[in-house]
């Protein structure tokens, strides 16, 4: 398997996968952060919410880094908020893009998020390519959401070149399939636990708004993200069961598509997407660097001594778009 050179290395007093990806997200301290929020309104007459990290630079050639997070995931979790921070820090516009019905804000359709969703990342690219015409474009994507961003950047082709220039994927389970069988097995089981709690909260919400888009007595008998996407998820997007969208929306089948440069950073020992789903070289574009490392977690990476700091993929996402895009 490809591995990329990588200076990356766990520190001694946080061992094994499952530490580097609760330790980071629960106990480390994030960059503090300032938003600017705005809510935008789709095409298809919904609202998403979407957040400016500010101060914002002056210049409207500066560049800009868009963020999009994984299930549950915010402006607020601990890799947004260091990206964002690092962004402040090189003169770099930070937007954080939240999926409909995330944020803190209800969606007014009875519509989610996908894990291959390029309608709605075409049409983000396209509104913030017309803000900032002349600006370099940036975008790192964090689990299912550097999926659905390598799953656009494999299928956008043309329509993709001239609205972003680099792009970066962090531990991103570009095989759904088989990323759904790690989270199911031994301690992994408590992400797929912990993601479906409030997932399900939010599902029975929209089903007593929206009744008979779906059974509400389904969704109250849920139990993991595979009874999830076979009871909501499939058929809100039109697929037949969770199996039948997993298949159709892993990016792993498009990556030798992709034809901007990006960097796929994902680590031996995550928990949640899990070493088997990783693509190899001849699975990818020769625009695609796949950075594979022993350690790091789940969306963890942490570095130095106690307690710590999250530093490294901030930094490692910057210096690749800035030193990589067209």
């Amino acid at each position: 398997m490809p591995v990329n050179h990588s200076d990356y290395s766990a520190p001694f007093w946080i061992p094994g996968g499952n530490l580097q990806t609760i330790v980071p997200a629960e106990l480390m301290r994030p960059e503090k952060v300032a938003y600017r929020r705005e809510i935008w309104n789709t095409p298809d007459g919904d609202i998403i919410a979407v957040d400016w990290s500010t101060p914002e630079p002056l210049d409207p050639k500066a560049p800009v880094m868009v963020h999009f997070h994984g299930l549950e995931g915010s402006s607020e979790s601990h890799y947004a908020l260091e990206l964002m921070a690092k962004c402040a820090e090189n003169n770099i516009r930070g937007i954080v893009i939240h999926y409909r019905g995330c944020g803190g804000i209800e969606n007014k359709k009875f519509r989610a998020y996908c894990a291959a969703d390029t309608t709605e990342l075409q049409w983000i690219f396209e509104k913030i390519r017309r803000l900032f015409p002349e600006a370099p474009v940036f975008s790192m994507g964090v689990s299912l959401g550097a999926n659905n961003l390598l799953f656009w950047l494999g299928t956008g082709k043309e329509k993709v070149n001239r609205l972003i220039n680099a792009a970066v994927a962090i531990c991103s389970p570009m095989d759904l399939i088989k990323s759904s069988e790690r989270i199911t097995t031994g301690f992994s089981k408590i992400y797929d636990l912990n993601f479906i709690r409030t997932m399900k909260e939010k599902a029975i919400r929209k089903a007593e708004e929206f009744p008979g888009y779906v059974d509400l007595e389904a969704i109250k008998k849920i139990k993991d993200l595979k009874d999830f996407d076979d009871v909501i998820t499939s058929k809100m997007f039109g697929y037949k069961d969770a199996l039948d969208y997993w298949k159709k929306c892993s990016s792993r089948q498009v990556l030798k598509d992709i034809t901007v440069p990006t960097l796929v950073i994902n680590a031996f020992n995550d928990p949640i997407v899990g070493k088997d789903s990783l693509p190899t070289e001849d699975e990818v574009s020769d625009k695609v660097v796949l950075e594979y490392t022993q350690d790091g977690g789940h969306c963890g990476y942490p570095l130095g001594p106690f307690p710590g700091n999250l530093g490294y993929l901030p930094k490692r996402t910057l210096d690749f778009c800035l030193n990589h895009h067209l």
